[in-house]
């Protein structure tokens, strides 16, 4: 199997409804505010997503669950991501780990870190690290605007043989 590296970023705003509830890292946040988007808006699942879907050549996750398909329409976070697990192993690929960084300054992932590990790695079936940082008020995260994460995924791909323009045959 041929390592392969995907990396993935999401942000998205606070809501101005105060109703709209928190999704982050596969768990539910009581009394935090919620996060903009088509979906949940669970930029930690999200960015998951788009290192995985990179690393096995699968695109990114607008292309697979666009915005323009109203069936993704309100879908939580641990689902895309416990689909794009799916889709990747389909490609015939393995998931290695992901590893993700939040960044923002609410809500202090440290008292639940350990739930919502479990959670996203329930839903790729592989290990997650997750951890958090600031920006020193810095930006739209520093001035408590919406929230960002990056993800780093390694993925297995089959080896498969690269014929190289004018060159000998080779294994990649």
């Amino acid at each position: 199997m041929n390592p392969q590296v995907g990396i993935g970023v999401d942000v998205h705003a606070f809501s101005s409804d105060p109703a709209r509830p928190l999704a982050l890292a596969g768990l539910l946040w009581p009394g935090e505010v919620g996060l903009d988007g088509h979906s949940d808006a669970d930029v930690v699942a999200h960015a998951m997503c788009d290192a995985l879907l990179s690393a096995s050549g699968l695109g990114d996750l607008g292309s697979q669950f666009g915005t323009s398909d109203p069936k993704w329409a309100g879908a939580a976070g641990v689902m895309l991501l416990a689909e794009t697990a799916r889709r990747v192993r389909a490609a015939r690929c393995s998931i290695g780990n992901v590893s993700v960084q939040l960044i923002g300054n609410l809500p202090k992932i440290g008292p639940r870190r350990e739930e919502a590990i479990a959670a996203l790695e329930n839903a790729i079936n592989a290990p997650v690290s997750l951890s958090a940082t600031t920006t020193d008020g810095l930006g739209l995260t520093g001035r408590g605007e919406g929230l960002a994460a990056i993800a780093t995924a390694i993925v297995y791909q089959p080896i498969r043989l690269m014929q190289p323009l004018g060159g000998p045959l080779r294994v990649a």
